[in-house]
């Protein structure tokens, strides 16, 4: 009689009794079989994949439908751009931790570079332990290369390269000309303001420029002095044009500001008063300084812009910010031992927080805030070089009591003057130069 189907009448009840086990086993065989081939592990999808544009297709590999060609070609398109946007994307220098390497060697010495300021002179001035020159910058996500001198003078050949700030934008300057003369000696060829704060080199070979601007706050400033107010005044609306004056023979800008604004200054936006920090015994509302960093970074970075746009149409301009670097002091700064370490702190020991947080934090939304408002300005380029994270973990860096010559000569002393806040040379600040360099031709690319 052949097969009969279950929706048709009803066999006798005995024949119920004698297949039904029969009917069960069946079920618990496909039950398996689906358990078995379809119980794949997932990930949730993302909110993307329920566009309703996009059909939802589940395949396997027991089934005869095959994805159409055009979808699978968009597939496989999706995932190579990802691949290649990874591979491209630039890596995060930032993040990263100090490696103990006893080869490495730096490319000058003490003796070697005739730029190095005499209170970073650490070699010369007789520091005993050289190990803090053994350790170099990895960061998790790429590597470093070491900086290429001849490279750097090539890429800027014929241009001008300008360092704009405090104190801490000297260091870095003399660090970079220091690795610059391993091969190239470079002429000063001009020289102005108290303790040469003015300062302009020529590498005659590439035609390469560098030079120094004394500019603590980028913002126009009055300093002060033993004949006016124990405070600095501070224009926060108005650039400081003794170099924003020459922004327009200038090729690339690297800005460095932060420790002149921990003292005392009165602010101004023209000529309303805002406030002061901490300025005892005068009648200005106290305030503090994170707003006025502010809008300091915020002034420099707008008039370097729009004086891109407006006065430079067609010019190539690139700008760096280079991030606070934080100080190491522990104790009073003139007491033996203020900054007495002679290692790294690890990765984990020692966290970006309070003050340095907040500086560092101010600076990097500030350059995120002009880049957005820069996107259509052909041939400007600003980035922040973000150097608090591995400064913070160089308690070793610092010239300390070596920032005289032969300290302890006579013996040791309970108080003797350190500096905590500025860098050996050779030493960790040459990392800064390998980061900006590493930016700089991952650009070229």
């Amino acid at each position: 009689m052949g097969l009969t189907s279950p929706f048709k009448e009803q066999q006798p009840q005995s024949w119920t009794r004698k297949l039904l086990p029969w009917t069960i086993y069946a079920l618990a065989s496909v039950a398996l079989f689906r358990l078995y081939f379809y119980s794949l592990p997932f990930s949730p999808p993302s909110p993307d994949q329920f566009a309703p544009s996009l059909p939802v297709l589940v395949a396997s590999s027991f089934s005869s439908y095959s994805p159409a060609p055009a979808l699978q070609e968009d597939v496989e398109e999706e995932v190579e751009d990802a691949a290649s946007e990874r591979k491209s994307s630039r890596c995060d220098y930032t993040d990263g931790k100090w490696v103990h390497d006893p080869s490495l060697d730096p490319l000058y010495n003490g003796s070697s570079c005739p730029t190095i300021k005499d209170g970073q002179n650490c070699m010369a001035h007789g520091r005993p332990d050289l190990d803090f020159l053994r350790w170099r910058w990895m960061p998790h996500q790429c590597s470093l290369p070491r900086f290429d001198p001849n490279s750097f003078l090539g890429i800027f050949r014929n241009r001008h390269v300008a360092f704009v700030g405090d104190s801490l934008a000297r260091n870095q300057l003399e660090s970079l000309l220091c690795m610059l003369s391993s091969v190239s000696v470079p002429n000063l060829v001009y020289t102005n303001g108290d303790d040469n704060k003015f300062r302009k080199w020529h590498f005659p070979k590439d035609n390469v420029s560098i030079s120094v601007y004394w500019s603590p706050f980028l913002v126009k400033g009055v300093e002060k002095s033993s004949s006016g107010p124990a405070y600095n005044k501070l224009f926060l609306d108005s650039v400081d044009e003794r170099w924003a004056a020459d922004l327009g023979s200038i090729d690339m800008l690297v800005l460095s500001i932060g420790h002149w604004f921990l003292h005392p200054a009165a602010y101004f936006e023209g000529d309303r008063v805002l406030g002061c920090h901490y300025c005892p015994g005068s009648n200005f509302t106290e305030i503090g300084f994170y707003d006025a960093l502010r809008k300091a970074v915020r002034t420099a970075l707008k008039a370097v812009s729009e004086r891109t746009r407006t006065n430079f149409v067609g010019k190539t301009m690139d700008v760096f910010l280079t991030t606070f670097s934080p100080s190491h002091f522990e104790g009073d700064w003139d007491k033996f031992g203020a900054c007495s370490k002679t290692r790294p702190y690890g990765e984990d020991e020692k966290l970006v927080e309070g003050m340095d947080a907040e500086m560092r934090k101010i600076e990097l939304e500030e350059v995120q805030s002009a880049k957005e408002t820069t996107e259509d300005l052909v041939g400007f380029r600003l980035e922040a070089l973000d150097v608090t994270k591995l400064s913070l973990l160089r308690p070793d860096g610092h010239p300390g009591p070596y920032m005289y010559a032969f300290p302890f000569a006579d013996g040791l002393k309970d108080r003797v003057q350190n500096d905590c806040v500025h860098w050996c040379l050779p030493g960790p600040i040459d990392a800064w130069n390998e980061i900006l360099f590493a930016v700089i031709k991952g650009w070229s690319r």
